[in-house]
This record gives structure tokens, sequence and C-alpha cells, in this order.
């Protein structure tokens, strides 16, 4: 293995279709119109010398390095600025142009320190990479004069010098080894969007500034890490390459964090990571990452990590350490044993959004076909469950119809119910390049989230009150239908033409009016028909939609009602347009494709089909039960009832991420056998029987399938550190179980969901190391995947336009409960923070805070930082208030990243009616001064305390 070295064009690629044809060195080369020489050089073969052109960011032409000469022109122009044109010749070495590279390198030397031996980016130097190239062998200048190197000339402080700010908990910068080439400001810029950095000073006292002369870590910069990668020398460099050294060999795989699924190189020594590196030829991020994914992989190797098997009777006791096959016989006979006593029925399993498609696939083959029955379901039922029902209605597919590249031919976009900033910034970052383009933004959301207001960016507002979703929707519907902006044309020939009729009617009443649901949704009716004009009449309208939408008790509904949007505007079936569900976890959509929901197979087809289900039990070569089996909340309340008794759990703390903790922990109290298949001690394993560990991204091979249906490959880059891979545990339980399931590696396992599965049917790992990734459907009709969906019809044939009546939520604030609650996440943390708590990302979010509007805050007497009792009809907890006007008085928000906090006990059981996703979004509670923890959070971290015990191993006598 070596490291794979992704070739630097320069500039970035033209998208022109005009091509133009020109003459470097006596070589002919076509390139797209609007190509720079550099590039054109590049792709001919020929390396122009550089330092400020990276083609990740738009030409700047500052270093002076990559001058050309051209035939018929006077002078050196920069090639990374000057455009190839027809008939062009150019020349890229000539004297004259050696002997300018020359000066202006031996200029750049002169002010840079000579450390190279012991220098961090020794071999990865693109400065040093440079002198070499252009033949610098002596330079005229000394230090004697000003100079940014040395911290003192002649014995007196040097005012030019600045010490090394190593605030940032992953990289340093060194102002010293700083050659002004602004490629770390424009990737800020250009690529993230977040405009934290610039350049402070004139000529030689020009230098990078975060903020205004800030530490890292107190400036804007969100640490994605696109400087760091950009930086040409040793200025921006990773703590851990200074630790470690440069790395050996790469190898590519896939971010285990949220939907985006952000391709990386693990850059390697050995088996240790030197650092992630974004992949440019990733199809999701093209070369760009976030704080997570870039830097929070060290809970791979976090000392809370559980390796060995742990068993235990009783929850009262300490686990005790055992062997694999002891702990695979133990769970085994509990689980018979619970069949024998209570019925086949009696156990289940819910699969992990975490773990790859291959894992998630074993796991509800061994429920259905182990097991003997369908008690299978995953975290999806807890967040994008009303995505799949929705979805599936309308257009007659579960998933997102677009691709990620789709963006950028985007007109307007609509954000509701989400926060791509937080959740999804790799998404965020494009989606912003594209409105600082002249794209329009609306965000209907009851925060004034980060996407509202940033750089450059100022968004149409909706600020709706939470549980009010299909009411702002309908009223946008209202507007379109009333004034005439139905796309006709798409209607009559794409969907069901009756069907439209009656929904414009209903749409239609004056109670769907943007004047008349004002007084439910608190929106302004002028605003909400300004953003309905301009979703029907700006050009390709996009509508991006995350848990806001699905945590309600009608998320079904509002997935139908914006399905009924993009429907009557024409806006589906194209690039720049779509129904988009950002999806929060790496393999959420994964999880669903792989029939991990109690009533569906693979594909989303239906356990009680004959002909789909003789095709499983032909190949599994065991009877199924038709019959749909047990969603995760009818698990709860029958292991309360008496009659659920075990549950298998890869990956997924429902202690922690399902709402109500205290039914949770009813329920899971009231079990004879629980299973935990994790990484670490979770809430969950408080109460668990068994603790299987499991492996890191890092440590398998499969695939994920992120938001936009993007299959694409994990590959193993160091061994299990507990052993065993997650789909070899599956597979030994199943054993132990009595079920064998024979597969020597993941890529068979995918071979079996391919023969089974029609949208995967061309899916394999061969394929997917050929092209990189595909996106379902895969098959003989589309060999390279589909990244647009519904180009030429609905996969349901018509679409379907569905009535989407307002029904408000049963949970309804009142005297004793005033405000509501909504929940969300933060950039730093990814959801029950199990990853990111145990890695440097607590520097920015060490606890969840209570986000309050000051006028509700000054009512009860509340200050910022002051703990707070936050108290529904479910329980209460506490944490500290911050105090701010992202949040309109009347509605309070919270993370659900610490389980200290534990934000689920306030949640309640109220749940959409199709699927019976929880309500997230809207909690009645009430705010008042406290002292610290609640009784319950003592009594709740006192157990977790006592359940974790380990008993020491005992060693045998000799």
């Amino acid at each position: 293995m070596s490291l794979i070295h992704e070739t630097d064009f320069g500039t970035p690629r033209s998208k022109s279709q005009t091509m133009v044809t020109l003459t470097i060195d006596g070589q002919s080369i076509t390139v797209p119109e609007g190509t720079s020489i550099m590039r054109a050089a590049m792709e001919a073969g020929t390396q122009i010398p550089k330092l400020c052109a990276t083609d990740m960011v738009d030409a700047f032409g500052s270093c002076r390095l990559c001058l050309v000469e051209i035939e018929g022109r006077a002078g050196t122009p920069a090639s990374c600025t000057t455009p190839a044109m027809n008939g062009l010749v150019v020349h890229t070495q000539t004297e004259r142009l050696k002997k300018l590279r020359k000066g202006v390198m031996e200029l750049y030397i002169s002010d840079h320190p000579l450390d190279c031996l012991t220098c961090a980016a020794n071999g990865d130097c693109e400065l040093q990479d440079m002198a070499g190239a252009v033949g610098l062998r002596d330079v005229r200048y000394g230090y004697d004069g000003e100079n940014h190197v040395f911290a003192k000339n002649n014995g007196e402080t040097n005012a030019a010098w600045m010490p090394k700010d190593e605030s940032n908990p992953y990289f340093t910068y060194d102002p010293s080894k700083c050659i002004v080439c602004s490629r770390c400001v424009r990737a800020c810029e250009e690529v993230q969007g977040t405009f934290a950095l610039t350049i402070s000073g004139r000529g030689f006292d020009s230098r990078v500034s975060p903020g205004m002369n800030e530490a890292f870590i107190g400036s804007e910069c969100v640490s994605c890490g696109a400087c760091v990668q950009a930086c040409p020398t040793a200025t921006l460099t990773e703590k851990s390459v200074i630790e470690i050294g440069q790395p050996e060999h790469s190898v590519v795989t896939t971010c285990a964090y949220c939907g985006v699924g952000c391709s990386f190189k693990a850059e390697m020594r050995g088996e240790e990571v030197v650092r992630m590196m974004p992949y440019k030829d990733g199809k999701a991020n093209r070369g760009h990452s976030c704080v997570k994914g870039r830097f929070a992989y060290g809970y791979a190797t976090h000392k809370e990590r559980i390796l060995k098997p742990m068993i235990r009777e009783s929850i009262d006791n300490p686990w005790r350490e055992v062997s694999w096959d002891e702990a695979f016989k133990f769970a085994a006979d509990k689980f018979k044993g619970i069949q024998q006593k209570y019925g086949r029925d009696a156990v289940g399993g819910i699969t992990s959004s975490r773990c790859t498609n291959e894992e998630t696939y074993l796991v509800q083959k061994l429920v259905r076909a182990g097991f003997g029955n369908n008690n299978v379901d995953t975290c999806a039922r807890v967040c994008h469950s009303p995505t799949g029902y929705g979805l599936a209605t309308t257009f007659g597919t579960s998933a997102d119809t677009q691709d990620f590249d789709s963006v950028e031919d985007t007109d307007v976009a609509v954000i509701i119910g989400a926060n791509p900033a937080a959740a999804h910034p790799v998404f965020a970052s494009r989606l912003k390049k594209r409105i600082r383009q002249g794209a329009k933004l609306i965000v209907i959301d009851p925060r004034r989230t980060e996407m509202v207001h940033s750089a450059h960016i100022d968004a149409l507002h909706l600020p709706l009150l939470p549980g009010t979703n299909v009411a702002v929707l309908t009223a946008m519907a209202h507007v379109i239908v009333t004034e005439g902006l139905v796309n006709e044309k798409f209607v009559r020939e794409r969907c069901d033409w009756d069907e439209f009729q009656e929904w414009a009617d209903f749409v239609s009443l004056p109670k769907n009016s943007p004047e008349a649901t004002a007084i439910m949704t608190g929106v302004d009716p002028k605003a909400l028909r300004e953003a309905a004009r301009t979703y029907a009449t700006g050009g390709n309208g996009a509508i991006y939609y995350g848990l806001g939408v699905t945590e309600h008790s009608q998320g079904s509904t509002t997935v139908i009602a914006i399905a009924n949007l993009a429907m009557a505007t024409g806006n589906i079936g194209r690039p720049g347009v779509g129904v988009n569900p950002l999806r929060g976890q790496n393999n959420v959509q994964g999880s669903c494709d792989m029939g991990s929901f109690p009533h569906e197979l693979t594909g989303y087809r239906h356990i009680g089909i004959d002909s789909v289900r003789e095709q499983f039990e032909a190949a599994w070569n065991v009877k199924l039960n038709p019959e749909p089996g047990l969603r995760i909340p009818n698990m709860f309340d029958a292991a309360i009832e008496g009659t659920f008794k075990g549950l298998y759990v890869q990956g997924e703390d429902i202690l922690q991420s399902d709402p109500n903790t205290k039914h949770v922990v009813a329920a899971l109290s009231s079990m004879e056998c629980v299973i935990v298949h994790d990484l670490f001690l979770n809430e969950t394993a408080n109460y668990a029987h068994v603790f299987l560990p499991g492996s890191t991204f890092l440590e398998k091979d499969g695939t994920f399938t992120n938001a936009e249906r993007r299959i694409q490959r994990v590959r193993k880059v160091m061994t299990p550190l507990n052993g065993l891979a997650d789909w070899e545990v599956t597979i030994q339980l199943g054993k132990a179980m009595g079920f064998e399931m024979h597969y020597n590696h993941p890529s068979e396992i995918m071979d079996e969901i391919a023969a089974l599965t029609p949208t995967f049917a061309g899916v394999s790992f061969a394929k997917l190391d050929e092209l990189g990734s595909v996106q379902w459907p895969c098959n003989e009709k589309a060999p390279e995947g589909t990244p647009v969906m519904h180009m030429n019809g609905f996969v349901r044939g018509k679409g379907k336009f569905v009535l989407t009546e307002y029904i408000p939520t049963d949970e309804r604030t009142g005297p004793r409960f005033p405000l509501l609650l909504t929940t969300g996440r933060i950039l730093s943390q990814y959801n029950v923070g199990a990853q990111t708590r145990r890695t440097e990302n607590v520097v920015w979010h060490a606890e969840d805070r209570l986000e309050i509007h000051p006028h509700d805050a000054e009512q009860r007497g509340v200050r910022d930082g002051d703990w707070v009792r936050l108290a529904s009809r479910a329980g209460e907890t506490t944490l500290r208030a911050l105090i701010t006007d992202r949040v309109a008085p009347g509605v309070v928000y919270t993370t659900f990243h610490h389980p200290d906090t534990q934000a689920n006990v306030i949640t309640t059981e109220f749940s959409d009616w199709a699927t019976n996703c929880p309500e997230y979004k809207v909690t009645a509670v009430q705010i008042s001064p406290s002292n610290g923890p609640s009784e319950w959070q003592k009594a709740y971290e006192e157990q977790a305390r006592h359940s974790r015990r380990i008993a020491p191993v005992v060693e045998a006598a000799e």
C-alpha cells in the first residue's frame, strides 16, 4: 500500500460545453472554454510551479510563480488567472521564466524558517517542492533585516514575529511559516463559507488572522479543516501529524457520522491513523469536510471503549468479562429460554443506523429467520420513518430524489425543520455557496438557525410555532393554487389530475389561507405569501427537510405536504429541484433499505406479499412469518405488559435517544435479557445482561448509504481492537442460536442483498471499487445508478396528491406548562454523543444548554448561565440556561448530546399517526430556577454508576 495522491490542477474545472484548442510547450490540447492555462497544462501532463493556486478555490494570482509566456503577448501573465483560448501558443519554461521564478522563490525563502528536517511538513511541503522545481540552490538575501522568523532580532524583541497558536485542539497555526498565499482565507470563504479568516495588515505586515487577531479557538472558525488542507506549508498543521509524523499509506473510506456520507482518505502509519483527509473524488463531499469527520475519530481508541465481551445475570450485579464463546452461549441460552417460556414472539432486535448495510441486513435476517418473528426495527423509527411513508405514498419511493450536486443548479432552496449548518455541515457549505452565487433561500424553522443569517446570506425566515408545519405548507399551497402558479402542464402529464383537483379545492379553502392560519402558526402572512411565490416562480426549486418535519404527530402529513408542493410546481425529476430529506446518521437510509422495519423486507417490500417472502425463504432456507412484527414503541409496551422479554440492540442507545426516558427504563427493566452490541457502555447498557463489544468504521469492510441514496465503500484500515467486526459478531450469535449464516467477507453479503433486492441488483463491491459509488436504483435499467429520481415518471406511475388537513397535536401548552420545547443538534456533537463526547470536540460543547428568550427568562428570574428546572408532564431535568433571541418568546430549545442532562426524560409518547415516530419537537414545559441536578438525575447517575461496575479479572493460580 502507498499514499493515494490526488492531482491538484491548480484551478477549478470549467463546466462550459464549448471547447477551445491551444498549444502548450508544443503540445496541442483541447479543454472547455474558461479553463485556465495552468489547468490545461496540468491536463496535458505539464505541472507549472505554483503556490497560491489550488483547484479547490478560484484563481488568485498572487504568488507570481506560475508565470508563462504567450506568443504575441507582452509580459509574463499568471497561468492560473489567464484563460485558455483558441490558437494560443504557450511556453511554460524559458530562460526568462526560470530567472523570474528563482527570484520569486528567493524572496519567499528569505523570510521563511529553514528548519526543514525537523518541520512537521517535511516531505509534504509545497514550498519545499517548488524550491526544487525552480532549481533554487542559493538565497542571496539573509535574515539581517526585518523578518517574521525569529522572536528576537539582534538581541531585541522582534515585533513582526508572532508565537504559534495552539489553541485549537486539532491543529496549530505558526505565523512564522506563513507565505501569505491566502489559500486558507479563500478556502474558508469559498469552500466552507464561514469567512472566519482574513489577511490583516499591508505589505510586509500582512498575515493571516482569525477574526480580529483572535486565537483560533475563540474565533468564528468551525474547525472544518479546509484551511489546513489548503495550506502549502506547515503554517497550519494537524497536531496528529506533528506528534506521529507523515503518513506512509492511505485507504479511501466513508465517514461514520451524519447522512452526508463524506469520502475520506484515512492516512496511516501502520495501523495508526495519522489524519483523515477529505477525498476530492468523493461525490458527496467533493473534497470538503467538517470538524467531526475530519478530526473527531479519536473515539476509536478511547480508553472507555469496551474490548471484551461481558455478561451478568442481573443488572444489579457487576459485569464479568468472558470469552466470545461464553458470551454467545450465555446470550443464546437466555433467548432460547425466553422463547420456550413466553413464546417465539417474546424476543426481537433493533438494527443500527451507524453500522454497515451488510451488518444491518444480517441483524434483520437473524431476527426473521433465526428468532422466527418479524420483531425488528431501527432507529429510523424515531427519525425518518415518516419520510418512508410520505414519499412512498406520493412518489412511490422512500428516499431523496436528487444527488447533492443538484444544489449547484438550484435557484430557490427551501429548508424546513433542518439546520444543515449544524447537522449536515458539508452540504450546508455547498448550499451556502450556491446562495452566495445568487440563489434564494427560504428557512421555515421556529429558531433563527445558522442558515438564516450568515456571511453574505440573508434568508427569508418563517419562524413558525412548533407543531404547525402542515398549516404553513398548506397555506403555501393555497397561495400557489389561488394565484395561478401551478405548473399545470407537469401536473396533467405526471400526476393524477382528479386527485390534484380535489387537493386544489381543499387548499383553496379560506381556512387554509396565510391570513387564516397565522393565528395558529405565528407566521406573517405577507412573508408566507412571498415565500410561496418565490418557490413557485423562482426557477428550480428544491426542498430540504430534516427531523423538524418528521418528529411530529403529523410528521407523515408534513412529508406529504412537501411532496404536494413539489408536484404542483413541477419541481421534481430534474437537476436543481426535488424533495430532499437530510438523514441524520451515516447509514439511516441504508438501515431502511436493508429491511429493518417490521413490515418490510429489503427494498421496502411488504413481508405479507407471498412472492416476495418466498424469494427470501428460498435463499435463507427457512419459513418466514408473514405477519409484521413489533415496532420499537410496541416492544416497550409489550415488555411492560410482560409479553416481550428479550432484545438484541446493535449500535443504538435507545435509553438516551428514545422519548419518555422513564417509560424506556420501565420497559428495559421488565426484560429478562437485553443484549447491547456497541463500542461503549452506553446508557442502554445500564439495563443490559450481555455486552458484545462492537467495532468502529475504521475496523470493518462494508458499505454505507447516505441521504442521497449513494452507496459507498467502507474499508478496513486497522484490525478490530475487540477481535471481531460487527458482521462477524452477529453471525456467531446466530450460530449459537442454531441459525447458521455462512459468509467469508462482507462482499458476499452484498451479493446476497443484490440478488434479493431489485433496487440493488447491480451493486457489488467490484462495481463500487470501479465507480467509487452508485446511487440506487442500480440495476439493468440503470447500471451506473440513478442520481436523479422520477425524471421520466414517478416510480408509482402517476404522482399522488393527498389532502393534508392540519390537526393540532395533543401536546398543548397551558397554565402549568406554558412554553414549547423543541430539540436539535449542534455542530461539534453528534446524536447521543457516544462518539463525539470522547473526542476533543467537547471543547466547543461540554454540556447541553437550554436556549430561552430574554423576555421568558426575565419573567422567571433566570440569568444567563443559571441552573434551571425544565419540567413537562413526563418528567423533569436541570441544565444551564443560555439567554438568546434565536428562539421566539414562548419557545425554548435544547440539544440531546449529553446523558447527564437526559433531555428525553422531558419528551412525551405522542407520535406520528402513521409511523409512531415520536414527537420530539413539541413538548409543553415550564422553566424555573434551580440549584442543580434534579433528584431524578441524581438517582439516574447513581444507578448508572452502580450498573457499570466491572468485576476484576481473577487470574488462575498456577
